[in-house]
């Protein structure tokens, strides 16, 4: 009986070649996934007045309010202060993240969870 075209065993290494590269891309995510949850932004809003610290897994860790903001008449300009440095900080981390998640899977970041 003849062989069928093809190279002899191709079939298995190209398999065998795209699972080490998936191993490798997941090694690659798993470590930003790291890099991402160890990381630490900060953001200010009101010329430095209200200043928040968010980490990578977007959970405040530190919220400094400088004295003059802090104004019993004006509670409503002090939350929007509060809100506007959370904002930005968050951003800041969804913005660094979004670029270690592409440096680890090529630009494929948008794989809907594969990795």
């Amino acid at each position: 009986m003849a062989k069928r075209g093809g190279y002899p065993g191709g079939m298995q290494q190209n398999m065998n070649g795209l699972m080490k590269q998936a191993q490798r891309m997941q090694q690659k995510v798993a470590e930003a996934q790291a890099e991402i949850e160890a990381l630490e932004v900060s953001a200010a809003s009101g010329g430095g007045a209200v200043k928040v610290t968010v980490s990578g897994k977007k959970e405040i860790v530190k919220l400094e309010l400088a004295e003059e903001v802090v104004d019993p008449e004006d509670i409503e300009m002090l939350q929007d202060l509060v809100i506007a440095a959370v904002n930005e900080a968050l951003r800041q981390v969804d913005e660094i993240s979004q670029e270690k998640m592409n440096r680890a899977t090529g630009g494929m970041g948008g794989m809907g969870g594969l990795f």
